[in-house]
């Protein structure tokens, strides 16, 4: 499972509303696994469709960002998961002139 949270540091809180897709990089580009948006904790638990093991592969989280970064319309966090099954969460720490990430729990 793949999971991310969403936090905008500029105002102290989650980031609710902000649009995700997940995506696996494939041999042609890149295969969109599932879409969505921040709840109003700013997480997003339904990437992941439910039921379907994960696979290792290198994968993408876009974010768009434009409504909270005029600087970063958008976020693109590309990780590798090296064996499947277990639970991969990628947060975004999100500020009007940077942003950063780590592998959560």
């Amino acid at each position: 499972m793949i999971t991310t949270h969403v936090l905008d540091t500029a105002q102290g809180r989650p980031a609710a509303g902000v649009a995700v897709t997940l995506e696996k990089r494939e041999r042609d580009g890149w295969l969109e696994i599932g879409r969505g948006a921040t709840d109003a904790d700013g997480r997003l638990k339904t990437l992941w469709p439910s039921g379907t093991p994960l696979a290792a592969g290198t994968f993408r989280l876009r974010f768009d960002t434009s409504a909270r970064s005029e600087f970063f319309p958008e976020v693109n966090i590309v990780f590798q998961v090296r064996e499947g099954g277990g639970h991969f969460h990628v947060p975004l720490l999100l500020a009007p002139y940077g942003y950063s990430t780590y592998r959560g729990s």
